[in-house]
Formats: C-alpha cells, structure tokens, sequence
C-alpha cells in the first residue's frame, strides 16, 4: 500500500502491520515473485518506512527461512533491523523467523535451516537487538518452541489457521480445494471441507495450553484481560 492507504487504517484504529521481506537475495525474489505489486523488491523493503509514516506504533519484519542460505538471509535481515531501528525509532519492532512448512503445490525448501541452526540464529538475534521482540510461530514443533522459550522469545502464535476463512468459518461455499496445486473439480468436494492450507502448522495447542504452558514456567500476563483475551480465542 501507499503511505495514505496505510494512514486510512491508522485512523481507523489499526496500530501494528507486519510485513516479511520473505528473501532478501534478489535473484530468488525474482522468482518466487512474478506479477503484481508484490514483485519489487525495493517496494516491498520500503514498506514497514511507509507504514511507520502512516503512524503505525508497532512494525514487523520477517524473512523466510528456506528460500536462501540462512547465514545471509539472517545477515540481511539484521542490516534490515538496524536500519528500521534508526529510521522507525518511535515504534515498536519484532522480527518474525517462519521457515517453510509443507505447503500447497508440494513446495520444498531450497535451503533447509536445521533445529541446530535455528536456535543459533535466535540466540545471535536477541543478543544482537536485545530491544526488539522476537516472534514464533506454530510453524515450529511444539517441543521446540517449549526450547525457545526462555532463549529469549516475546511472542508466540497459537490456535493458527492458514486457510482462507479458518478462524470465521465463513465464506466455504466460494473457496476451493487443490492436490498437487491443482484445484479440485466442485462437484468432487467434501461440502463439509474447508478450503486447503496455506501451509501446514506444526504445533497445535490452544491459546489456552500455551498460556497455561506460559504461568508454569513463571511468565505472568502482562494485562488483566489475559483470562478473557484466551476464552474468546
């Protein structure tokens, strides 16, 4: 969106955006990218700059993690980081580290990041901007995340749905289903199905486990609409 476009969501009550770069080595953009807006690269960097002029309080970046060899993709998202703290001061930033999951279309990772290398890069990433929040995902399995915890993780996903319509349940009669990428006739569908994931989630607690998960390891809630926020997930 343009910096007006963003400024109309402001002021209608919209404080955060989060925006992956996805990959930062241009050569792969180019690829995974090959029509609409979506498709350059410079756009797409500058957005967080123009969310944080439309007055966005809190912005977050991400790549995604195999597409591109790790150590650079995580090299080329700490510059990206260190520039937005300077240029994005008054807001908020949280890095989001997604790595690719089973996903429609059968894609696979071009560049595996392994469990081992994972946790290497969020311990350099909280020792490097210990200011800003990191994010995971329910890409990641449950027992991993359960690691992570206490390495230096400020946010945490659960109760995840990757398809279209999954947290409404509106909308079924007009979405499709696919196998291998290839849409599924309507007269071939289960009416009770929903539409196909995005990608597959690994870790499936309740917002609810997660929260429980978090005062057992000593994390307090840091509102008092803590309990009310989980009953409504």
């Amino acid at each position: 969106m343009e910096t007006s476009d963003y400024t109309s969501l402001v002021r209608a009550g919209a404080e955060g955006l989060v925006v992956y770069q996805e990959t930062y080595h241009r050569e792969t953009y180019a690829a995974m990218h090959t029509s609409g807006p979506k498709k350059d690269f410079d756009w797409r960097l500058a957005c967080p700059e123009r969310a944080y002029e439309a007055g966005f309080r809190r912005i977050g970046v991400g790549a995604l993690f195999g597409l591109w060899h790790w150590r650079e993709e995580s090299l080329a998202l700490a510059t990206h980081v260190e520039h937005l703290l300077k240029q994005c001061w008054k807001a908020q930033l949280t890095i989001s580290l997604p790595r690719l999951r089973p996903a429609a279309g059968e894609f696979q990772p071009r560049h595996p990041i392994s469990d081992r290398e994972f946790v290497q890069l969020v311990c350099a990433l909280r020792m490097t901007f210990p200011q800003v929040g990191l994010v995971l995902s329910t890409r990641e399995s449950a027992a991993e995340r359960d690691v992570l915890i206490p390495l230096g993780i400020t946010m945490m996903s659960a109760g995840s749905h990757t398809e279209p319509g999954g947290y409404t349940g509106q909308g079924k009669r007009a979405l499709h289903r696919t196998v291998r990428g290839k849409q599924i006739a309507p007269e071939h569908l289960d009416p009770n199905a929903g539409a196909t994931e995005q990608f597959a989630i690994s870790d499936t607690r309740s917002p609810r486990e997660i929260a429980e998960l978090l005062r057992r390891r000593g994390y307090e809630p840091v509102w008092k609409d803590w309990d009310a926020a989980i009953l409504n997930a």
